[in-house]
């Protein structure tokens, strides 16, 4: 619903559902048919200044598993097979997140995980259907894939440097859009002028702590793996179909094949 824009500020409309169905089944389109249907930014580089909008970054893919029988003689199939779209386990705009495990729109400075590894060469034709023509042709880029291995091994304390932690506020009139930044220590002062004095021992919190100054109701959490991927996203339900099928074919055989508009 909201995103950020390296050391500034983002207003993010959330786009209808059915616009990355819309976007992965026809292949060729580059944009939603309607301006409802398009997700706009706002982007601020300072908080006074408002920008024009722009399109934001969206991510699409699915999850593969590695067929159990590959080099068996009694399999001929395909070697990897889709198990389930990203869509609708994962259906939220969050830059800090794809910055995080892919290195797409990484304002937030993570170290990315699998950034620009392409497709896989050994993709399954039912994922090729989806990513293959649009990656192609560049109408999705930033084309990627990570394995359970991977994700399961993550140190959920790292965190980017030097922003410690991220502010979210909206104002009780208009509780749609939302505004989030990056912050380092210490806060800069034109988000301190929105958000007002925050709650004793907010720099310190490991989790994500709310409060309300006037009209407008703001939080912090700090910028880490964890809380980038934490329970407070949608993250943990693509994590949980990575584990239940590594339960069965193995962390490296699993994996989250991705790419971005």
């Amino acid at each position: 619903m909201d995103e950020v824009c390296e050391r500034g500020l983002v207003i993010h409309f959330k786009p209808c559902p059915q616009t990355i169905s819309k976007l992965i089944s026809r292949r060729g389109v580059q944009e939603p048919e309607s301006v409802a249907d398009r997700p706009i930014i706002a982007c601020l580089s300072r908080l006074p200044l408002l920008g024009s909008g722009v399109v934001g970054t969206d991510i699409y893919g699915g999850i593969e598993f590695r067929h159990p029988g590959v080099d068996t003689d009694y399999y001929d199939g395909e070697p990897w097979v889709p198990a389930m779209d990203l869509w609708p386990l994962y259906d939220e705009t969050d830059y800090a997140a794809f910055g995080c495990l892919f290195g797409v729109r990484n304002y937030a400075g993570f170290r990315p995980l699998a950034p620009d590894r392409g497709l896989p060469v050994d993709l399954s034709s039912g994922m090729r259907s989806q990513l293959g023509t649009l990656v192609a042709t560049g109408d999705l880029d930033g084309a990627s894939w990570v394995s359970w291995a991977e994700l399961a091994s993550l140190d959920l304390a790292t965190a980017p440097d030097p922003f410690i932690g991220r502010l979210s506020w909206h104002t009780k009139s208009l509780p749609s859009v939302r505004h989030r930044q990056f912050v380092s220590d210490p806060w800069p002062a034109e988000a301190l002028s929105v958000v007002g004095v925050p709650p004793e021992g907010v720099h310190g919190a490991t989790g994500r702590v709310e409060w309300t100054t006037g009209e407008v109701e703001c939080a912090y959490e700090p910028l880490t793996v964890g809380t980038v991927l934490g329970p407070e996203t949608h993250w943990p339900h693509v994590f949980a179909v990575m584990k239940a099928l590594a339960g069965r074919f193995g962390d490296d055989s699993v994996r989250l094949v991705v790419a971005f508009d």
